[in-house]
């Protein structure tokens, strides 16, 4: 684990370029799914399954917001711990509710997912993150006063 639970600046070079990696990949991919439904958020159009009967439009705006906002957010490396979470949550809800009925194996797509944002999870978004970047300016000023 990491020397400060924020960030992740004792790993290594090839650790932190390998998480800023993973963020980016896993982050654009994700948004390949996030983009159409913020379309069909932004078009009105709320034809949206409702996995956990919580009503079509907040599953709608749900998944929108986890595979929208929260994969920029785990791009640019922003409390990626915290951002990875929702869209834990939404993987688990599509894999284990949705497609729960088929075999787990047929969806290693969401399986590769719920690994991915795992590690991110466990590691944080590495020393080429946002919020490193906030913290260093931050511990910065307060060396400096």
């Amino acid at each position: 684990m990491a020397k400060n639970n924020c960030c992740t600046d004792d790993y290594g070079p090839f650790i932190n370029i390998a998480l800023l990696a993973l963020r980016i990949i896993v982050g654009v991919l994700m948004l390949t799914h996030g983009i159409p439904k913020m379309g069909k958020l932004l078009a009105g159009d709320f034809s949206f399954p409702d996995p956990i009967g919580i009503g079509v439009a907040a599953s709608l705006i749900l998944a929108t917001f986890a595979e929208f906002f929260c994969s920029l957010l785990v791009i640019v490396g922003f409390k990626s711990r915290v951002a990875v979470i929702p869209l834990i949550i939404t993987m688990l809800v599509a894999l284990l509710i949705v497609h729960g009925n088929e075999s787990i194996f047929d969806h290693w797509n969401i399986l590769l997912y719920l690994f991915a944002y795992g590690m991110l999870f466990h590691l944080g978004g590495g020393k080429y993150s946002l919020t490193y970047y906030m913290q260093y300016r931050k511990d910065l000023k307060t060396r400096l006063n």
